[in-house]
């Protein structure tokens, strides 16, 4: 088993500081204010950026090509070291490595946001690129302080609370250039309501300027060299290499079949007969607050039972999950059924994602952060690159139970390296 830089703390502990002070102190609240702060700009990408195009006569296919702008949230771990080793100044007042990186990248964030509106996407499609290519790296930079930040920031015994909070936090974000920005686009030029759009970074910085820096007693990197190669020595040197790779292996594997399932979940649900009204309307309605109490539930879960116990019951409900959507793909057209499907697969995510999210959290030395953390999340997120890009030719070949099924087995090999992650006895 892999012995995590922070050694967990007793039972014993937690209950001596139970109650709702456990759930509701500040370090949840600033959770609250970061993981918000968090989601903004990628949904700024997703969303509005993507409805300013298309509104200003930009064809469908360059539209197409713009996804590409989320490969700095792919390939994040390459300039992490940068962030671990150099500590930002701002003149003569220096607020720390982790503030410092934090307030920078969130004024980046909210200038280029800002500017955006003030380009014509017809005329300086090249620009709007540029702009939002910048947008995306500063984006993925923050992720990878605000990651690091609350890793250092929390207990141990909070750290599932904490990551659920933030995950939901960055949902809620979603509905700023989701919903609100594209109904001031109806009424106000573009400039003002990306301009409006920016202002909710607004809270992010204030909280940034009121946080202190984290306590490291470990010693931070002396050279660029140490810090961009003693974070992958230190993971191999651990534990050695063979539980090294056995890691990383479960990493890539855990969620595996989860995110191939969903892939395609829109293309099944209209395939086996839902209108795309019904599909909209249940999703809204149940996939998004079963998504909000799995991560809650699971966070609080999470400081009863611990992360090892919860990778393996939260794995096993996102089994049961992917069975749901096999279940729905033999009774066919069924409301209820579509309903009980979306909400179920929601809610497993939320709990698998606030156990999955605290074990790599433990995984990190401290003096490294910002690298590992950077480098398990980037890991985690290649399954979904390659479900979405082979999911649809094996619907083709097999069909959609059939499919179904096939995600559930590729869930299996994850759970088969519990044993060796976290035993069902570890705390």
């Amino acid at each position: 088993m892999s012995t995590p830089p922070y050694e967990a703390r007793t039972l014993a502990e937690h209950d001596s500081h139970s109650g709702w002070r456990l759930y509701l102190n500040t370090r949840m609240l600033i959770c609250v204010f970061l993981g918000f702060t968090s989601g903004l700009p990628l949904f700024t990408l997703l969303n509005l950026v993507q409805a300013w195009l298309r509104s200003g006569g930009v064809d469908i296919k360059t539209i197409g090509l713009f996804a590409l702008l989320q490969f700095p949230y792919t390939w994040k771990f390459v300039w992490a070291p940068l962030m671990d080793r150099f500590v930002p100044r701002f003149g003569r007042w220096r607020p720390g490595r982790r503030r410092g990186w934090i307030l920078l990248t969130q004024i980046g964030v909210l200038i280029l946001i800002a500017t955006i509106g003030f380009v014509s996407p017809t005329n300086s499609i090249r620009t709007v690129a540029i702009l939002a290519a910048a947008l995306a790296f500063a984006s993925a930079s923050l992720d990878i302080m605000l990651d690091a930040y609350r890793r250092e920031l929390l207990k141990d015994t909070e750290q599932g609370l904490g990551t659920a909070i933030h995950v939901n936090a960055y949902k809620l974000a979603s509905l700023i250039p989701g919903s609100m920005s594209l109904i001031l686009a109806d009424h106000f030029p573009w400039s003002t309501v990306f301009a409006v759009t920016a202002a909710f970074m607004l809270p992010g910085v204030v909280t940034a300027l009121m946080l202190r820096e984290p306590h490291i007693q470990s010693t931070l990197p002396h050279s660029l060299e140490e810090a961009v190669l003693m974070p992958f020595r230190e993971f191999v040197a651990r534990d050695g290499a063979k539980q090294a790779l056995i890691l990383l292996a479960f990493v890539f594997l855990y969620k595996l079949g989860d995110n191939m399932a969903t892939s395609l979940a829109t293309s099944f649900y209209l395939d086996i007969g839902f209108t795309k009204t019904e599909i909209g309307l249940v999703s809204k309605t149940s996939s998004f607050w079963a998504s909000i109490a799995g991560g809650i539930f699971g966070g609080m879960w999470l400081m009863r039972i611990g992360t090892a116990r919860g990778l393996w019951i939260f794995g096993i409900a996102q089994i049961v999950a992917v069975l749901g959507f096999a279940a729905l793909a033999r009774t066919g057209y069924t409301l209820p059924g579509l309903a009980m499907v979306i909400s179920l697969e929601a809610f497993a995510t939320g709990l698998g994602t606030a156990a999955f999210t605290t074990y790599i959290a433990g995984t990190t030395d401290p003096r490294y952060t910002a690298t590992q953390f950077a480098l398990f999340t980037s890991l985690a997120s290649v399954p979904r690159t390659f479900a979405n890009a082979g999911a649809g030719y094996i619907v083709s070949k097999i069909g959609w139970f059939e499919f179904f099924l096939l995600c559930a087995i590729l869930a299996i090999p994850g759970m088969l390296l519990l044993p060796r992650i976290a035993p069902w006895k570890t705390r």
